[in-house]
């Protein structure tokens, strides 16, 4: 069997026993969930830990007001309730974005309206932002996303001289800086995810972050049903990510290096990383790639599927918001011509094997370079 040969055609893979598991086997996770049992938290509806988490995630990210719940999503809900979005208004988001950010607006009965990204970085363009504004226009969604970032302090002098409410949603961008801030501190309301691929991760969960004590009211006061919160995040899951909390700074600078080591490692025409702003540092979530099968000389769809049957965790990236969609669910600013590009040309390598040794980021670069090498066989 020749070595070189994709493993797609009959080949060995590069990383044989695949994508590392997510997350990671860890003992100060491990040592915090039975400190935690034994002392009884897993059945108590209030105990140290969610308080210590809220406490530790507001003078982490530099502000006074965290505020804990029961997914990213909903952080995303309560953030624009506490703006005070509902019928008759329009929120503005990238056309290129997360589904359920879409789908929230619309469960607050506002209107999205889709702006397109930036042709370079695929992330909400403060250009384009601007011609997207109306008299309706309540509020903006910012995503930061696949280890690009939004140019958060043109968004938000922008959103406050219009008086517009600014959501920075940092779910894929934890540990992250932003023109000098941390990643969901630029907004009038950050927000956070815990889910089980994310790179704080609880199963599930989220959190609200904020400066205004009244919004943080308002968003507190949404989540109580009388004497406690319904959509609450438990003692266990807080206990789960308070060591992770500790060790953000450390493992967000471990993936920078590997990203640096494996974008180093590229020689391959027709796949791009996202540039980012300047004074700015991603978290890597994923690592967002612009593909060019023109260049690259494979289908977007073959590429992935023989990157990822060498054991390398790169997939297709969003499907863009207007794609499929009846026009009556939103209101398009503009042709959004770079969502498109972005719907049909993002690759993401997820980024568990980023935490790993500069050698398996290598062999990321090796495995694209061994399907592009051998694509003539395809």
């Amino acid at each position: 069997m020749p070595e070189d040969l994709p493993a797609l055609l009959g080949g060995p893979p590069v990383r044989p026993n695949g994508p590392p598991p997510w997350p990671p086997p860890d003992p100060d996770v491990r040592a915090a969930l039975a400190a935690a049992t034994a002392a009884g938290a897993w059945g108590r509806y209030h105990g140290e830990h969610v308080a210590a988490l809220e406490a530790e995630l507001a003078a982490s990210h530099a502000v006074p007001h965290a505020l804990t719940c029961a997914s990213g999503t909903l952080a995303v809900e309560v953030a624009l309730r506490a703006l005070r979005v509902g019928p008759g208004d329009e929120v503005v988001l990238a056309a290129y974005d997360y589904e359920s950010n879409f789908l929230t607006v619309h469960a607050l009965g506002a209107t999205p309206v889709l702006a397109d990204p930036h042709p370079d970085t695929w992330q909400l363009d403060p250009v384009r932002l601007e011609a997207a504004f109306t008299e309706r226009t309540k509020a903006v969604v910012c995503s930061h996303l696949h280890g690009g970032l939004v140019p958060m302090r043109e968004v938000a002098d922008l959103c406050r001289g219009r008086g517009v409410g600014v959501v920075e949603d940092a779910a894929q961008a934890p540990g992250a800086t932003v023109q000098g801030k941390p990643a969901g501190t630029w907004g009038d309301l950050g927000t956070l995810s815990f889910g089980g691929s994310k790179l704080l991760a609880a199963g599930r969960g989220g959190a609200v972050l904020t400066a205004d004590p009244q919004l943080h009211q308002r968003a507190k006061a949404f989540l109580s049903r009388g004497l406690q919160q319904w959509a609450a995040l438990s003692e266990l899951q807080a206990a789960a990510l308070r060591p992770q909390l500790r060790k953000l700074p450390e493992v967000t600078a471990i993936r920078a290096d590997r990203v640096r080591e494996l974008v180093g490692c590229l020689a391959v025409p027709g796949l791009v990383p996202f540039p980012v702003p300047p004074d700015s540092a991603p978290a890597f979530y994923k690592l967002g790639f612009r593909y060019d099968p023109a260049a690259f000389g494979l289908p977007r769809d073959l590429f992935v599927r023989a990157v990822r049957a060498e054991g390398v965790a790169l997939d297709a990236g969003f499907k863009a918001l207007h794609v499929g969609r009846s026009p009556s669910r939103f209101r398009a600013a503009g042709d959004l011509t770079h969502a498109t590009a972005a719907h049909a040309g993002c690759v993401v390598l997820h980024h568990p094997v980023l935490g790993l040794s500069r050698a398996d980021a290598r062999q990321v670069a090796d495995a694209v370079a061994k399907v592009y090498r051998e694509r003539d066989r395809f």
